[in-house]
């Protein structure tokens, strides 16, 4: 399975907020940050961290695409 973040930065254009906000925010690298744009795996804690400064949930930032249907 692969993952996708599509949602986190919907979720951000929605908020009006930047990645380097949303880094600051969460207190995470900006290698997380080009990780994420790059649909690359990250630690659950940056995930948790990511969840807690938007004030959201895991599903509300990232979704699991099954290796055939990715594009």
């Amino acid at each position: 399975m692969a993952v996708k973040y599509d949602r986190l930065f919907h979720l951000l254009i929605d908020r009006k907020m930047s990645t380097a906000q949303l880094a600051k925010k969460a207190q995470v690298s900006a290698n997380i940050i080009t990780r994420l744009k790059r649909d690359e795996y990250i630690s659950v804690e940056s995930i948790e961290k990511l969840c807690n400064a938007l004030d959201c949930g895991v599903d509300d930032i990232l979704e699991f695409i099954r290796e055939e249907n990715r594009q």
